[in-house]
This record gives C-alpha cells, sequence and structure tokens, in this order.
C-alpha cells in the first residue's frame, strides 16, 4: 500500500458558488488582472501599463463635472421604428433595461472647474453608440442650447457609426449635427471635440471631426471604415498604427492626446481659453 495517495477532484468537495463575479477585469494590453473597484476608482485606467478602458457615460460625466452641476437634457427621448426594422424596438428596449440609459448619448449642461458647459457623452454599450434618430436629435439641441446660452460645448464620442436600423434617416443626422455646429462656430463659440475607443462611421465623418479643438484619448481607434475593408478598397498595405490617435494626431486630424486623468484640467484649460478669445458674431 502506498505512502501517498493521489487525490482527485472530487475530494475536494462541492464546488462553491459563492464566489461573486465581476471583482477581476482581465487587461487586454498587459494581461493583469485589474480588481474591478480599483480599476473604477482609477476611471477605468490599467494602473499597470495605462490602457484606457471604455467608460460608461454616468462614469465619464461623474469625472468630469463639478459635483452636483450636471443637468441632464432631453432624457425621455425614445426611437420609434419608422422603417419597420423587425426587432429593433425590442433590441432598444433590452439595451435601456441594461444600461440603464435612454439612448446611446447623454446630454446636458454642467459645470467643469466652475464653468459652464454643454456636454454629450456617447456610451458604446448602447448598441455600439450607433447614431440614430435619438442620438443625433440629442446632440443637435444640446448644440443649439449652447449656441442660444452662449455656452462652449464639448462632445464625447464613441461609436460604431450609424445605426443600420434606420437607414437613411440615421445618415441624415450626419447634416443636421453638422449645420448645428457651423451655426454654433459663427456665433462666435467654442466646440471641443473629444474622440474615444472607438470612433468610426457617420461619427467621424461628422461632428466628432468638426472641433475648433480635437482630443483624443491614447491609443483609440479613429476612422470611417474598418482597416480590413479600407485594406481591401485601396488594395495597399497600411501603415503601422493606422487609425490610432497617435497616428491621426502625426497626420494632422487630431490636436492633442490627453490621458483620461488630465482631461478635466485639459478641458477646463481650453474652455477658459475659449472665452477669452472667440468674438461674438
Amino acid at each position: 500500500m502506498g505512502f501517498f495517495k493521489k487525490r482527485s477532484v472530487d475530494d475536494l468537495g462541492e464546488k462553491k458558488r459563492d464566489m461573486p463575479e465581476g471583482l477581476w477585469t482581465k487587461c487586454p494590453s498587459c494581461a493583469e488582472s485589474l480588481y474591478e473597484s480599483a480599476l473604477a476608482r482609477n476611471q477605468r485606467v490599467c494602473a499597470n501599463c495605462g490602457h484606457h478602458f471604455t467608460q460608461s457615460a454616468p462614469e465619464r460625466i461623474a469625472a468630469l463635472c463639478d459635483e452636483g452641476s450636471f443637468e441632464e437634457l432631453d432624457a425621455k427621448l425614445d426611437s420609434v421604428n419608422a422603417l419597420g426594422f423587425k426587432g429593433y424596438l425590442d433590441k432598444v428596449k433590452a439595451y435601456q433595461e441594461k444600461t440603464g440609459l435612454g439612448e446611446a448619448v447623454v446630454t446636458g449642461r454642467g459645470n467643469i472647474e466652475g464653468q459652464p458647459v454643454l456636454l454629450a457623452v456617447m456610451d458604446f454599450r448602447f448598441l455600439g453608440a450607433s447614431m440614430g434618430s435619438v442620438v443625433g436629435e440629442k446632440i443637435t439641441r444640446a448644440i443649439e442650447t449652447a449656441t442660444k446660452e452662449r455656452k462652449p460645448v464639448i462632445v464625447f464620442s464613441a461609436s460604431g457609426g450609424a445605426r443600420m436600423h434606420e437607414g437613411i434617416l440615421s445618415l441624415m443626422q450626419m447634416a443636421k449635427t453638422s449645420g448645428a455646429l457651423a451655426r454654433h462656430s459663427e456665433a462666435g463659440l467654442g466646440y471641443i471635440s473629444v474622440l474615444t475607443h472607438p470612433t468610426t462611421g457617420g461619427v467621424t465623418a461628422s461632428y466628432a471631426t468638426l472641433g475648433d479643438v480635437i482630443l483624443a484619448e491614447p491609443k483609440c481607434m479613429i476612422g470611417f471604415a474598418g482597416p480590413r475593408v479600407v485594406k481591401e478598397t485601396t488594395h495597399a498595405d497600411l501603415p503601422p498604427g493606422f487609425q490610432t490617435a497617435e497616428f491621426m494626431m502625426e497626420h494632422g486630424l487630431v490636436d492633442l492626446i490627453v490621458q483620461r486623468k488630465d482631461m478635466r484640467s485639459t478641458l477646463a484649460k481650453l474652455i477658459g481659453y475659449m472665452s477669452k478669445t472667440k468674438v461674438a458674431a
């Protein structure tokens, strides 16, 4: 008879089922296991390598705005199924329940270091932050409110592009938002666009790239079509880092890459600068 007996899995007893889920998150950049609550306190940035995880709209607003200053606008705007796309409204309802948001963008008034702004923050959790009629309408109304109240406007973009469920109605939002921004600029007021991961499609081709100043978070993807589509269309090898924020800054689309921890102070400085230099129409 052997002195040692190899233990089997059955010897370990019943598997514990009381371990809470979602305690740890693995960083896709450095593979470090990150404690979820610590990651949230660090604005969802990996403390080991600096990777910027996707941040929800409520998280971003809380990190940017002075405490208690944010007042949401148009929270009750809801999508309609104008084209009769099968299951569309059920899908919207499911994402509303999952995220706690009414749509893929949150807009409102707020103060950043005491300075009033109109803010629009897209949330990639909601249908890939695709731009439908409600998203375009909410952003347009925020811009128009900023123009009327003579305040700067800041838009945080993160989107897979136009919402296919709404067809041409979605594409029309490109012109609507761009027109509102043109009137805002004619009034001598500032617009800051912040690009986050990923910013693509019709959003990139409209309000995301129309800022007086365009900021971006590190290593975020910025482009119109995906790299595979671009390569198949151009039949050319794409350069290293193609469609990253760093590549876009090198080629003139992005003005400044800003770490998330520095975003609030950077925006405050830009708002202050714009308020002194913009000339009223």
